[in-house]
């Protein structure tokens, strides 16, 4: 195999865009990686590696250690505070982490960086400070970058995933652009094609395991195809279930299975209390894709919500992929993820960058 390409992963999660990464190109090596989530870092050192992950904030970490030489830098710094869901605030603390993501570049001295956001992202004052860093005389002048909302679907996921993907080079190294999509419109993978041998039927809950990973104790580790495991509704939610046809949703329901707030406002979202539908991409798949009240996860036939299994198959997770923590820190896990086929699509870009060839053609 060629040399080893040596990566930062910032803001970790579960470890989905350096999943994507590796399966792109096994010369991908996580060197480090940062996770404030307990439970998240435990997952990522599961499948990554005991001993790579720092458990904690980057702030913490860049003033505790020291920043690795590595070929890439990747992550995606929390989006909360300028997501289009709720309520935007521009002045959230976690929008300034973009900062500790830069200071990280420059310490690091990457090749190549990516960034990955919401498709708002673009949109917000970090976005453009962060081309000023670029720009002559900026912190990260010694880089450029391309950016475009890229949508999941358009590389094999089955799940329309719009996100912001920002690539980044050193002035020095070649220009690689921005990965281009694979699937269009009339061939996107659906959901019934990555359900299909998956059981409707679901076990009742997650047996209790304990285990210790780098050093701290956890619950857990179930793989993903153990997270087929369902939930105890409320008999009035099994009856709206019963009456949402194939694509229907709350606007379906008889009056009498309406909630008061649901009588009051005959408008909004469709997607509420709706069913997948079962020939094409699944909606984008959230931290609470388990509760129907929050979105389009409803089964598409089964009067249920999807499992963490079906989720993390929908977001690319391989059915061995290993999980840590309780069923709502897991489902934060897979909601939060870089699917995974956009990441493999990322770093099959990446690894072009590092073939002997683009190498042989860098000014001497």
């Amino acid at each position: 195999m060629e040399n080893p390409i040596s990566v930062l992963d910032l803001f970790a999660g579960a470890g989905g865009l350096s999943q994507g990464m590796h399966e792109a190109s096994p010369r991908f090596d996580v060197v480090r990686a940062v996770e404030k989530d307990r439970d998240a870092a435990a997952t990522f050192a599961l499948n990554h590696g005991e001993g790579i992950t720092y458990q904690g904030g980057i702030e913490e970490w860049l003033r505790e250690e020291t920043v690795p030489s590595v070929d890439v830098v990747i992550g995606g710094p929390p989006c909360q505070g300028f997501s289009t869901l709720g309520k935007q605030d521009a002045e959230d603390e976690r929008n300034t982490l973009w900062r500790e993501y830069a200071e990280t570049i420059i310490r690091a001295r990457p090749k190549y960086f990516v960034l990955e956001n919401v498709a708002v992202f673009a949109k917000s004052p970090q976005f453009r400070d962060l081309t000023d860093a670029t720009g002559a005389g900026g912190l990260l002048s010694d880089y450029s970058f391309e950016w475009s909302v890229l949508n999941a679907a358009d590389f094999g996921a089955p799940q329309a995933r719009k996100r912001a993907i920002l690539i980044g080079r050193h002035r020095d190294m070649p220009e690689i652009g921005l990965p281009v999509a694979t699937h269009n419109r009339e061939d996107h993978v659906s959901v019934g094609e990555v359900f299909a041998g998956i059981p409707h039927s679901v076990g009742p809950s997650l047996e209790d395991r304990r285990m210790k990973i780098d050093g701290r104790e956890h619950r857990g580790a179930w793989a993903s195809r153990e997270l087929h495991v369902g939930r105890d509704y409320a008999d009035i939610s099994l009856r709206r279930f019963a009456e949402i046809p194939p694509g229907g949703n709350r606007f379906d329901l008889p009056d009498e299975l309406l909630a008061p707030c649901w009588r009051k406002h005959k408008s909004g979202s469709g997607d509420v209390m709706g069913r997948l539908h079962l020939d094409r991409p699944s909606v984008t798949i959230r931290t609470e894709f388990f509760k129907p009240e929050k979105g389009r996860y409803l089964h598409p036939f089964a009067h249920r919500a999807i499992t963490h299994y079906e989720a993390a198959v929908l977001q690319g997770f391989p059915i061995d992929y290993r999980f840590a923590g309780s069923r709502t820190a897991i489902a934060r896990q897979i909601g939060n993820a870089v699917p995974i086929p956009l990441g493999r699509a990322i770093g099959r870009l990446l690894a072009t960058a590092f073939s002997v060839d683009a190498v042989d053609a860098l000014p001497r």
